[in-house]
Order: structure tokens, then sequence, then C-alpha cells
């Protein structure tokens, strides 16, 4: 048998045009290697690579590995100071003083509440996709899976419809970013034009629901800011804004178009899910499982601690893989199968712990509400050519899906 590559070499070779592509050969590579790879000093701003499904649980429950935005963030840039003033990149005390705030409008009544009216907004745009459809011999199915969790979310927040294709580029500079390798100088300028564009743009929401209040979730926001009871301040509440919309139809979008390219592979299992949309809810926990959204965390060790009998010195940064954790074959026998019939669907897609994702229950409304409707819907849908995946290694999704309805 010849010598396995070193993690190392994995490593570079994720960030390599194949990779970016294809990067689930490598994942097996690593799990060969072990649950935490340790990359040779000096090599990689990172210590180690957890890929074992045990391990990145451990680690994204630990709250001793502490969220960070790079290794070295300079914060005269305004995309790092806005995502540095969210939830999703503070630790604690900061990161639980604001998620409660969003907890305490985000409850389980309200989101139960709203699964109908997501169902109806599926069921719209899917109509909307229908007559794109009639019109032109294909279409491209990453327009619906745009269109169905910015609409989501923008009716949540209350966000006008009119305002939602604006949302897009700004979020893609960011996440450019924020990809492995993407702190090039321009793709810094360009995400920071972005955050101050966004950030300019929830500023006036706010002044906006303070002159008319509504009862959307930025009107509930500001009221709990302006009664003195949310614990954050306006910036905050701009800066967590901003990363949830953003993380809401990102990740979702991405969930939508891995599932189609999955489903479309395996005609019994879309068979049998336009015989019974309720399997939606089982496809959409594996579709996540077998294709994460997010690919890499970072963290770092706050103290000298073990991971997986792997000794981490304080201030070393720890890269997270939940798309290698979720193929674990130790966790999920027969892993690199997509197989909504499963015994385990548990996955690492939202995190886990107290940094779990906040808008979870949403992305698996949306999925279940698409995936319900759309081979219903559209009996006859098929590729009408190979799909274009996204260069990103960070957020695992597609440039283009091109369609025929049927």
């Amino acid at each position: 048998m010849p010598p396995l590559p070193s993690a190392n070499e994995i490593l570079a070779a994720l960030g390599s045009e194949q990779g970016r592509r294809d990067p689930m050969p490598l994942f097996a590579e690593l799990h060969r290697i072990g649950p935490v790879c340790r990359l040779e000093p000096g090599s990689s701003p990172y210590a180690v690579v957890v890929n074992g499904y045990d391990a990145a649980q451990e680690a994204l429950k630990d709250t001793r590995f502490h969220r960070l935005l790079t290794a070295d963030p300079d914060p005269e840039d305004s995309v790092l100071r806005r995502l540095g003033g969210s939830m999703m990149f503070r630790n604690e005390p900061d990161h639980l003083r604001m998620r409660k705030v969003f907890q305490a409008v985000l409850t389980p009544r309200r989101l139960a509440g709203f699964e109908p009216v997501v169902d109806d907004l599926a069921a719209e745009l899917l109509d909307d996709l229908g007559k794109a459809g009639a019109n032109r011999q294909q279409v491209d199915f990453v327009d619906f899976a745009y269109r169905l969790p910015i609409t989501v979310i923008g009716t949540f927040l209350g966000i006008p419809r009119s305002d939602l294709g604006w949302f897009r580029d700004r979020t893609q500079r960011i996440d450019e970013y924020l990809d492995l390798g993407g702190k090039a100088p321009e793709k810094l300028e360009a995400a920071n034009q972005a955050a101050d564009e966004l950030n300019a743009y929830y500023a006036r929401m706010i002044t906006d629901r303070r002159i008319r209040p509504r009862d959307d979730l930025v009107g509930s926001l500001v009221h709990a800011l302006d009664s003195g009871t949310s614990g954050i301040d306006e910036q905050e509440l701009i800066d967590n804004l901003l990363v949830l919309v953003n993380a809401s139809f990102v990740t979702t979008m991405n969930l939508l178009t891995n599932g189609l390219e999955l489903l479309l592979a395996e005609p019994p299992l879309v068979e049998a899910l336009r015989d019974d949309p309720g399997l939606a809810s089982d496809y959409v926990e594996e579709i996540l499982r077998h294709q994460s959204s997010v690919q890499l965390i970072s963290r770092q060790a706050s103290t000298d601690l073990d991971l997986a009998g792997e000794p981490i010195a304080e201030g070393s940064l720890v890269l997270i893989l939940p798309g290698a954790a979720n193929r674990d074959p130790a966790r999920h026998p027969d892993a690199d199968t997509f197989d909504p019939g499963r015994d385990d669907l548990q996955h690492l897609s939202f995190g886990a712990g107290p940094f779990y994702c906040v808008g979870a229950a949403l992305a698996r409304m949306e999925g279940r509400a698409a995936f319900g409707q759309l081979f219903r819907r559209f009996p006859g849908l098929g590729l009408a050519s190979e799909p274009v995946r996204s260069r990103s290694l960070l957020l695992r999704g597609h440039e283009s899906m091109p369609i025929r309805l049927g």
C-alpha cells in the first residue's frame, strides 16, 4: 500500500481547484490518518485539522475553543468590525448575551406559526419557476434556491421584496473574503464596501421601525432595544442582523442545490418523495449530513487542552471540518452513500453546543417546503446540463444548475 498523504498535503489539496469541487476523497484520507490530524509547525496557521465526528462535536461544544475571524484580524476593516460585533464571532459571555435577545423573539411558537407562510412562499416561487420554464427550454434552479430563503427571511424580518435581489452580491463578497485563502486585498476591499452598505441599510430599517412600528422580527427587536431590556446596543443589533440574513439564505441555497443534485441521481428516492412528501424531513437531514453547506470552522484554544488524545496548546488555531465529520465512517457506516433511510441522521451541519445555529429550524422548514412540493409540481424535472459547483471551500454549493421542468 502506498504511504498515505500527510495532513499538510491533504490540506493543501483542499485549496486546489479539484479539492474545492470535490473534497470528499480528501476527507476520506484524513479519516485514515485519524480524527485529529496534526500539521507540521510553520506549514499552516492551524495546529491541527479536526475531521472525526466525535472530536469535531467535542470541539464545537467546548467553549474553551474560541471563535475568531482570522488569525490576525485588523479592527480597522469594516467587514471585521461588523462580523466581529455579532454573536456568530463572539465568545462568552457576549455570545450568550446577544443570543438571548434573538431567542426571545425567535420562539418555538413564533416559528411554528410561520411554517404555513414558508409553505405558501415555496408554492408561490415554484409557480414563478414554472412560468419561467414554460417560456424557456431551461431555467437555473439556483435562482429559485436563492429566492426561497431570502424571501422567507425577508418576510420574517420585514424587508421589502423589491430589495431582496440587492443582498446577493453583497453577501457573496463577504463570503469570498471568509473563504480559505480569501484574504487578498481586493477581496477585503470588496467585503468592506459590502459591509458598509449593509450596515447603512439596517440602520435605515431600524429608524423606520421607530417611526412606523411593525409586527415583524425587526420591529420586535427594535422594541426590545428601545425598552432597555434587550441587553444589546443598536450597533450590535445591526451587526447581528447582517450576519443573520447572510447566513440564513446562503446556507439554505446550498442545501437546496446540493439536495436536488443528490436526488436527481436517485430516481427511486424521487418517486418515493413524490408519493409521500412527509419524507422530506428525513431527506433534508441526510442532505445536510452528506453535503454540509458549511465545510470549514475555525477556533482558537484559549488554554492548554486535549482533543481526542491530541494536546492542543493555548493560542493554537484549530480547523474543524463539519463536512468531513459528517462522513466519518466511525459514526456513519457507508458514510459516502446518500441514504435518507439510515438509522442515524445526526450531523454537525448546524454546529453543536452553545453555538448551535440559531436559524436551524427555519432552514429545515424551507428544505421541507421545497422538496415536499418540488417533484409533485414538476414530476418530469431533470438536469438540462451539468451543474457548476461553486469554487468556495467554506460554503459548498453551486454557481448554476440548469434544469428542464418537463
